[in-house]
């Protein structure tokens, strides 16, 4: 079995009622974030891969970072936690609620980044 995949996501927000927008998009990340089947553009053909309708994520867990110097002027931190690679694809292109939430954090981040990987210390 696959391990899981582990994504940290960091953001330079400065303003306070930005960073508490964004956080109540990732507390409603787990439970609206569906696997459902989506119409191929100019196709009939629907994708089915694994697409039911329930939750992927595994666990999300997000809020402001506190003051440290060692935070290079990142303000935001989420961790979510996937089954597989292919989950966080899904997340990353196809999913909507993923969509909403970068649409919002484009218009007020200074700065991202995100690592992904499999915990190694299992």
């Amino acid at each position: 079995m696959a391990s899981q995949i582990h994504r940290v996501t960091l953001f330079k927000i400065p303003d306070h009622e930005h960073q508490e927008r964004l956080l109540g998009f990732y507390k409603q990340m787990k439970s609206k974030a569906l696997k459902v089947r989506i119409l191929i553009a100019g196709t009939a053909l629907l994708r089915d891969h694994d697409k039911d309708g329930k939750p992927y994520i595994l666990s999300v867990t997000a809020g402001n970072a506190k003051p440290d110097q060692r935070a290079q002027g990142f303000t935001f931190a989420a961790i979510s936690v996937f089954s597989s690679v292919e989950d966080m694809v899904y997340y990353d292109n196809e999913c909507a609620a993923h969509a909403e939430l970068k649409a919002f954090a484009k218009t007020v981040h200074q700065g991202a980044m995100m690592v992904y990987f499999e915990n190694g210390a299992i």
